[in-house]
């Protein structure tokens, strides 16, 4: 796989302005937009090439730059590396996780696909845990040289590669990844806030360009915060929900707090002992504690199984 061209300034000014506007549209956090406005014009003015501050100082030298914190700082970083922006896709309804999967080297579209399906992985950052607790050598067609080269091309992409290994090597890697997502509670409020407003019509909605040969605005969008995270949900425009009939079902919810980013997908489960549950995908067992709790405070009336309608 050839590199991406390395972007200019003004490249990159120009992505953070477009994702400022659509931000904009879509009723985002104002705080958040005029973020994105102002790194874009110190990314238009510096006299350095930001690419060329990232290669030699990090993610950490991006982030010291007057406007540019550690969220839009490993935006930069993504762009370096990937030639694109997954926070823009999202903004533009272009919610494909096989796609980004299929931008390291050594996983094409196959590949991607069945790693998105058999391990639920929507992020870079799971992707890189998946090749080192040894989930992703399970998957047919990933041997020990392409889950090392996997591992080797996610440390230099991932701006915390290096903190999260450096966790790992104590025996932390719960708490490590625990540190840059949120609680499962949070991203299901947060899911209930986008089922609910999308189904009384509150939301603006979007045109993606995927799957939609019509251009119809049908695709609802929400932004809202919890605490420090922000949060941009929609429902799913991939193959397989399409395919599924799930695209009313499917929510995708993309996260970014501090440099931290990522996305995961929540569903209605459909079996098992959280059937009729909302649960967030890859992280079921969470999903099953918080429920377990909840069971455990209802009154005694209440309790039953843990069917609950979605």
């Amino acid at each position: 796989m050839t590199s991406p061209p390395t972007p200019t300034n003004a490249e990159i000014a120009a992505v953070l302005d477009r994702v400022a506007d659509l931000l904009h549209a879509q009723r985002a956090n104002p705080f958040r937009v005029s973020a994105y406005r102002r790194a874009a014009e110190t990314a238009r003015t510096h006299p350095r090439p930001l690419v060329a501050i990232l290669r030699e100082g990090g993610v950490e030298a991006l982030d010291d730059l007057p406007t540019i914190g550690p969220t839009i700082a490993s935006h930069v970083a993504e762009l370096a590396h990937r030639g694109s922006l997954t926070l823009l896709d999202h903004l533009e309804g272009e919610v494909s996780p096989e796609r980004l999967l299929a931008t390291v080297v050594g996983i094409g579209p196959e590949l991607a696909r069945r790693v998105h399906e058999e391990l639920g992985i929507e992020t870079l950052e799971d992707l890189e845990q998946a090749a080192h607790d040894g989930r992703l050598a399970r998957v047919a067609g990933f041997g020990p040289r392409r889950v090392r080269a996997v591992r080797e091309q996610l440390a230099t992409t991932l701006g915390r590669a290096a903190r999260l290994r450096a966790r790992r090597a104590r025996g932390d890697a719960a708490r490590a990844n625990a540190d840059h997502r949120p609680d499962v509670a949070t991203l299901l409020d947060a899911d209930a806030e986008y089922k609910s407003r999308a189904a009384r019509g509150e939301l603006r909605r979007i045109a993606p360009r995927r799957f939609n040969p019509e251009q119809r605005a049908w695709l609802p969008i929400l932004h809202t915060e919890r605490g420090d995270w922000h949060f941009t949900a929609l429902f799913s425009n991939t193959a397989r929900a399409h395919e599924l009939g799930r695209t009313d079902d499917w929510v995708v919810i993309f996260y970014e707090r501090n440099g931290d980013a990522g996305q995961c997908t929540v569903v209605t489960e459909t079996r098992g002992p959280l059937r009729g549950r909302r649960v967030v995908r890859g992280r079921e067992p969470e999903c099953e504690q918080l429920a377990a709790g909840e069971r455990s405070d209802a009154p005694a009336s209440q309790r039953g199984d843990f069917a609950a309608p979605s």
